[in-house]
């Protein structure tokens, strides 16, 4: 470690070489009045001065050191006692802290024969606004989604849980980055092991950037070969707030709207804000439609395949006569029929997605509309065809959140797969080692398919039913215990 020499040249000497071809570096220096040199360093961009110039250099440029009872001999023995009304101001001594201070966007403060400086935050940097989030929007709810600026993040979460026992540790990581990354947590309702298994893993972590949560989520999941995230990410910050309140931890990244959360379960990624938001009583039919339709938007084409392929006794005969009708043009078996027309389906998801705003849905609607109804004319593809893979991306969007999707989308072709070679024997083995993956999968030590697997009454029921607020705590509507 080098320590801040008393010389203020040759501390302006060493941020020079430092910070060489830096053309945002900032070093200004100021004479006071009874001749003290002052060397004020920053980052153009980074940091604003407005305030510094106010509170700051203006006292001290044309004031020089107040006076008390007692001669104050330093600028930091002045801060001490509270003379200037700049808040946040720490004392470094060293040069790597100094220069780390001011890469972090700090305004450096130097004088002449003081071996400290001084270090205050000053940003200065434009930050966007908070937003309702586009990808979690809800009928009923907060507007309010996380944003870039982690301390503004903290905040939405302090203002919803007014709490002592709400806890933020603080970590830096990357080498080059140097991301804060926050663990918050309820003390006495987040688990001991969990926070410690958390603490650990983030420890471990080695890598020369965190750009985004997502480069901290495939660090710290257990099996990062498993289609299936073990930590659910979220831009919502009721959803982490209710999150905590169950006992669970979550993650802030700075730099990223998207918040971690973990541990989950399979049913996780199942559930909508909108549960919680609307009546009690609606939520049981919502749930089961979306528990059907994701069966539905992986299951779908292969039980199509696995039926029209190798099982047609099971079909009711007119049913069949009419998909054997609409089939009697095509070129292709029915499992490449199928294949294509997901492929395209996928395809046309995609570039919705990538392209501007105002030409996503005009594409991908128009393009499935042209596509599907040429690909019917020209006896590419039959009609049934296209009924099967419009149903099974209908169900796919029932999904809540879209990280939940992407694992459904590849087991929609690997259960194809299963059935176009094996009919409904495929089709039940590639079920029976989903389930059996599901099972042995774990986050953060809860298993992955619980309350299923293992068994666990009480909470089974609430997956299907949402019961009112007031009974989950025992207790009937006028407060007392039932």
């Amino acid at each position: 470690m080098r320590a801040i020499n008393r010389d203020i040249e040759a501390n302006e000497a060493f941020l020079k070489a430092q910070f060489d071809h830096c053309s945002d570096m900032i070093l200004r220096p100021y004479r006071l009045k009874d001749g003290t040199m002052l060397l004020l360093a920053y980052l153009d961009g980074m940091t604003s001065l407005e305030s510094a110039e106010e509170n700051l250099l203006k006292p001290l440029l044309f004031g020089g050191l107040p006076q008390g009872m007692a001669r104050i001999q330093s600028l930091a023995e002045m801060f001490a006692r509270e003379w200037m009304p700049l808040s946040n101001v720490k004392t470094v001594d060293s040069m790597e802290e100094l220069v780390r201070h001011i890469l972090l966007g700090s305004l450096a403060m130097l004088v002449d024969g003081e071996p400290t400086a001084l270090v205050a935050p000053a940003p200065g940097y434009e930050t966007r606004g908070i937003q309702e989030p586009h990808k979690e929007s809800t009928l009923r709810g907060s507007k309010e989604g996380f944003v870039e600026q982690i301390r503004t993040n903290t905040t939405l979460l302090r203002r919803r849980i007014v709490h002592d026992g709400l806890k933020m540790e603080s970590f830096t990581i990357g080498t080059y980055t140097q991301t804060e990354v926050v663990l918050t947590y309820i003390r006495g309702k987040a688990s001991e092991r969990v926070l410690s298994d958390v603490r650990e893993r983030l420890g471990k972590i080695e890598t020369d950037g965190v750009i985004d949560s997502a480069y901290l989520e495939e660090w710290l999941e257990d099996n990062s070969f498993s289609l299936f995230p073990q930590i659910q990410n979220t831009e919502r910050p009721d959803i982490v707030a209710a999150s905590l309140l169950e006992g669970k931890v979550a993650l802030l990244t700075n730099g990223t709207p998207f918040a971690l959360i973990m541990p989950i379960t399979f049913w996780s990624g199942l559930q909508s804000a909108d549960d919680y938001f609307e009546r009690f009583v609606f939520v049981i039919l919502t749930r089961m439609v979306r528990y059907i339709l994701t069966f539905v938007s992986f299951a779908l084409p292969a039980l199509y395949v696995a039926l029209s392929t190798f099982h047609p006794e099971m079909v009711p005969s007119n049913l069949m006569i009419g998909i054997a009708t609409a089939r009697e043009n095509s070129p292709f078996p029915t499992m490449i029929e199928v294949l294509l027309m997901m492929f395209v389906f996928d395809g046309l998801q995609e570039a919705g997605v990538h392209l501007p705003n105002q030409l996503g849905p005009v594409v991908s609607i128009i393009g499935a509309l042209v596509i599907g109804q040429a690909a019917v004319e020209a006896g590419i593809i039959s009609t049934p065809i296209i009924i099967v893979i419009s149903l099974t991306g209908i169900a796919a969007y029932t999904i809540p959140r879209y990280s939940a999707t992407l694992p459904f989308r590849l087991l929609r072709y690997l259960m194809l797969i299963f059935a176009g070679w094996l009919g409904f024997v495929g089709f039940a083995f590639g079920v029976i080692y989903l389930l059996i993956h599901l099972v042995m999968l774990e986050s953060f030590g809860t298993p992955y398919f619980s309350p299923v697997a293992p068994f666990d009454g009480p909470r089974i029921k609430n997956l299907i039913v949402r019961y009112p607020f007031w009974a989950k705590h025992g207790r009937n509507k006028k407060g007392r215990r039932s």
